[in-house]
């Protein structure tokens, strides 16, 4: 079998990406990637972890990548369909020598890229040679950010090659009809320009060793002039929100209160939704508070080779996001929900923060490398995230006692969560899990779930978490360990020796999915409430914080405001379905730029009539579109 595929398309966001500049916060999917330029890329990503994950290395380039659209991975690949031997790459990836394995990974996608061309010259009809030439291009994706990054003109000059290459290849037209033959010495003299630029910069004779591996030239290294690669994320990741929308509850709406009444927990609710408020590479990539904590919750579909085991689990202390912050230990944990947050202290996985605000400092801090937030920051945000609330559950009273809508084995299993254990000294889960204090202690407990690290060792204290809500939150443990409830029943039944029959862990299980659910846990779209509508009352919302803002002439809070709304305005307005309204969309980021310009000039003046227009214009949008 040939390990061969069709063309693969770049979604196109050039809308939004116009307007949002580097402040853009959601981020933008990808096209598939080819199996070795994936593994290229998770290799150099990975490469510049520390400590450095060599199993994940080897990894990549055995397995597909997570979500990858093929089910080889790169050498299955190489193995079938190249004659480029990966040999001295696998042997320098089992040796653990770093600049070796730099060296002939880079060297191993610059000779797959002279075969594709290679094939695309010798093709004997237009189709082959398209199918070569957009192969190659693909490969060519492993190099191109960091060509683009350090030398502009070649770049371009590259660019136009490819065009050139792909026009010149022909075509084979439709049914028969529109067939252009391919110009051989035309494919020729554009593949040159870029086997040129390979042979300098990516099949030197030797590469300069490099601190931080990225897909920079040769050239740009040896001149010593400092050239930045935009950070990004490796093949293999995934950002976005999870599907379902998880339903977000605020204490303050179910009590008939406005969000634009409450400009503190409006502005809160921006920060919460803002990747500017982080350093880089987070702020750079589209990571806020909101990526992790989705609407309050877990976001599950999460993962960031690298810096994940599994989906939904993150190591917020390793070398990716803060290097200074980095403890060297391989220990993601898996996202805790934020619901109920106002209850749920001291905060932490570990119960180390007393308060919110520190905890949200450190988070800003210390975990994405962001500056010191302003005190008027930390007042917002803490104000936004005391209002999340626990999912409505008919089967559970406001004390934590089951009602009749409860199924009978999960009453059964009221009573056994209530049961004494010897193999709990005595006492019962509820001890822990206290039902009039929404399913907590807090309080730190080591259970034994966590390894002891050396002899002796006391780390394994972990504060009693919620079970309010975690039907929608699995896995569980700190790590992620368990799948199901019904694992947690059985992990405390044999680590604890409980004793409990398979019946009991029947009805304890119930008793906690019982307990874990909720009446609406997910948001439910329709016609009238659809996903780029929910995006735009909130982003308008945000942006009401100005009524306040302006007069203080708080320019700070108004610049960190703008630059991530009108980004976002810009974006979501790519994802709607009423494409007459997209432009009134773009143009209202535009006016809501045309805000921060006026501010960023100290005319405030022009700043109240740009925001007093953004109003109007957002007002009647509204009418309009929905």
């Amino acid at each position: 079998m040939t390990l061969r595929f069709p063309a693969l398309l770049l979604a196109a966001f050039a809308g939004a990406l116009a307007l949002s500049g580097s402040a853009l916060a959601t981020p933008a999917k990808e096209a598939p990637w080819l199996p070795e330029a994936a593994a290229y890329r998770l290799t150099l990503f990975l490469g510049n972890l520390e400590p450095l994950p060599w199993d994940d290395v080897e990894a990549a380039w055995s397995e597909p990548h997570r979500n990858s659209h093929f089910s080889f991975g790169a050498l299955a690949r190489l193995d079938e369909d190249s004659d480029v031997k990966p040999d001295k790459l696998m042997d320098a990836i089992t040796s653990e020598d770093r600049h070796a394995v730099f060296t002939e990974a880079t060297r191993l996608i610059a000779l797959r890229l002279e075969e594709e061309l290679d094939r695309a010259i010798a093709a004997e009809g237009p189709a082959t040679a398209q199918r070569a030439v957009r192969e190659a291009r693909e490969l060519y994706r492993a190099f191109a950010d960091g060509i683009a990054a350090a030398d502009s003109e070649a770049s371009k000059r590259i660019g136009r090659a490819w065009l050139e290459l792909a026009s010149s290849a022909g075509s084979p037209g439709l049914l028969g009809a529109g067939t252009t033959p391919t110009s051989t010495e035309a494919m020729a003299t554009a593949r040159a320009v870029i086997s040129d630029y390979l042979a300098d910069n990516y099949l030197p004779d030797t590469f300069t060793t490099r601190r931080t591996l990225s897909a920079l030239p040769e050239t740009a290294v040896l001149s010593g002039r400092s050239v930045e690669v935009p950070p990004s994320l490796p093949p293999g990741s995934d950002i976005f929100d999870q599907d379902p929308l998880p339903l977000l509850v605020l204490n303050f709406e179910e009590q008939g209160i406005d969000e634009t009444d409450l400009p503190l927990v409006a502005y809160g609710d921006m920060l919460f939704d803002s990747a500017q408020i982080f350093g880089s590479p987070a702020r750079d990539i589209g990571i806020a508070c909101s990526t992790c904590h989705n609407r309050s919750d877990v976001n599950q579909r999460l993962f960031i080779p690298g810096a994940s085991h599994q989906p939904g689990a993150i190591d917020v202390d390793g070398a990716f996001f803060n290097p200074i912050f980095n403890d060297r230990r391989d220990d993601p944990i898996d996202i805790p929900s934020l619901r109920g947050l106002r209850f749920t202290g001291p905060y932490g996985r570990d119960g180390r923060f007393a308060s919110l605000r520190d905890f949200s400092r450190n988070v800003i801090v210390n975990e994405f490398a962001g500056e010191e937030p302003t005190p008027f920051m930390l007042d917002a945000l803490v104000a936004y995230m005391l209002e999340f609330d626990f999912l409505p559950n008919a089967m559970l009273t406001v004390d934590g006692r089951l009602t009749s809508a409860a199924p009978e084995g999960a009453r059964r299993g009221e009573a056994i969560f209530n049961r004494p254990f010897a193999g709990l000294s005595d006492r019962s889960c509820a001890s822990c899990h206290v039902p009039d204090a929404n399913f907590l202690d807090r309080q730190a407990h080591d259970i034994g779930s966590v390894a002891q690290v050396y002899e002796g060792a006391r780390a394994g204290a972990l504060d009693t978490p919620t079970l309010l809500g975690t039907v929608y939150t699995a896995p569980y443990f700190h790590d992620g360990s368990l799948p199901t409830l019904a694992a947690v029943v059985d992990w405390f039944d044999e680590a604890k020796s409980l004793g409990l029959t398979e019946a009991d862990r029947d009805d304890l299980t119930a008793y906690l999915e019982a307990v874990g659910a909720a009446d609406e846990p997910y948001e439910a779209f329709g016609s009238e409430n659809t996903a780029f509508r929910l995006a735009f009352s909130e982003l308008t919302t945000f942006a009401s914080t100005l009524d306040t803002l302006i007069p203080q002439r708080d320019a700070e809070h108004i610049l960190l405001l703008v630059d991530t709304v009108a980004a976002d305005l810009a974006a979501d307005a790519s994802t709607m379905s009423n494409l007459a309204a997209r432009p009134d969309v773009y143009a209202l980021a535009k006016g809501l730029e045309e805000v921060g310009a006026a501010v960023r000039d100290e005319d405030w003046v022009a700043a109240e009539a740009s925001w007093s227009a953004f109003k109007s214009d957002a007002n009647a949008i509204d009418e309009r579109a929905f």
